[in-house]
């Protein structure tokens, strides 16, 4: 490949002279390199991106995508900007603390600075069943950056519906992982994963915390996966799991597990989180300022080991009918079959979003 400046932009011409494509100067370094080219920095510039989630991850992968020309990029997260959040979500600041400024919201200014070519979307809502369509519509490729298993599983739903492939990724501590879902080749989510963890046993970043340089580790898999994809080289996308231990410096990739072809998703398509039959659903309590999460999994808690998890980070109180969960001006009431009343606030959103750091989910 050839290469010379033109001003603004970048002229790649192919040896033969056959195909060529013009180029912001901006990508230039990043069109020299040989698995991209000019032809998919093109791709790059035609494509369509969802992100689930801006939080740790989500932050780090729009950057990412919004610097390499992806050409839309949708930032969907129910949650707002908080103090402890900026310690590793890289697009916030004190200011969008200080103004409460929804993820999404934030996100999406910050977004439009780094790259006014790229078209950035943020979307303040919560992603369930009532709403995923809406929200996925016309995109080419989603990167998972939730922070618990109703939504993975609803994705996994969605793309294996819909032939859509989408990049799971999580961390916690300094451990992470990632791997790829291709709808058809690959094993799906409930192939390696056939029932979320137990709930209440499971560590999240609010219970055992996180530090941000394996945030960063996995978002970039993440998504040097989704370019690879974006560009036109499917067979190169890695089909293993990648794990990661910065703290105990390993790192690993191990066999997914073979497609399971009695899997209830993608072996007999019983898409039964895609049709609101699982996972969580919030109700508003009249008059009461509180919000209660029901689980349609029917998962129980252990609410000894829930508070044994919890008390370095909250307030306790409780017996063996229910656990009282104090969190600043929040408080969860979590009862044995998984239910929990969170008071101080009508938003299902917020609600949603405290079960899953403080239960899990």
């Amino acid at each position: 490949m050839l290469a010379f400046q033109l001003g603004e932009t970048v002229m790649m011409k192919s040896k033969d002279n056959l195909n060529s494509a013009e180029v912001p100067h901006r990508y230039s370094r990043q069109v020299l390199f040989a698995g991209i080219g000019a032809e998919g920095q093109v791709s790059l510039s035609a494509s369509s991106v969802a992100l689930v989630g801006c939080g740790a991850l989500g932050t780090f992968q729009a950057s990412l995508l919004v610097r390499a020309g992806v050409g839309s990029v949708r930032v969907i997260d129910r949650d707002f900007v908080e103090e402890s959040n900026l310690q590793r979500q890289i697009l916030f600041d004190e200011r969008d603390v200080q103004e409460l400024l929804p993820k999404a919201v934030a996100a999406e200014r910050k977004l439009k600075l780094v790259n006014s070519r790229v078209k950035v979307e943020g979307v303040v809502d919560d992603v369930n069943a009532s709403t995923i369509d809406r929200l996925l519509a016309g995109v080419d490729l989603i990167l998972d950056a939730t922070d618990n298993f109703d939504v993975r599983f609803l994705l996994n739903d969605y793309s294996v519906k819909h032939g859509i492939p989408w990049v799971y990724g999580a961390c916690v501590g300094a451990e992470g992982l990632t791997f790829f879902i291709l709808p058809g080749e690959t094993p799906c989510l409930r192939c390696v994963f056939e029932n979320a963890p137990a709930a209440g046993l499971s560590p999240t970043c609010d219970t055992a915390g996180v530090i941000g340089p394996v945030v960063g580790c996995v978002a970039s898999l993440q998504v040097a996966e989704a370019l690879k994809i974006l560009t036109g080289h499917r067979a190169l996308v890695n089909r293993r799991i990648t794990r990661i231990d910065l703290w105990g410096n390993r790192l690993a990739c191990v066999d997914l597990p073979p497609r399971n072809q009695d899997c209830p998703c993608c072996g007999r398509r019983e898409f039964i989180y895609l049709d609101g039959a699982m996972g969580s659903e919030a109700t508003t309590l009249c008059g009461r300022n509180s919000i209660q999460i029901n689980r349609r999994d029917g998962a129980k808690l252990d609410l000894a080991a829930l508070a044994s998890r919890l008390a370095p980070l909250a307030k306790l109180e409780g017996n063996r009918f229910l656990l009282k969960i104090a969190l600043d001006e929040y408080q969860l009431t979590v009862f044995p079959d998984g239910r929990a009343v969170v008071s101080g606030t009508t938003d299902p959103g917020v609600a949603k979003s405290l079960y899953a750091r403080y239960v899990g989910a």
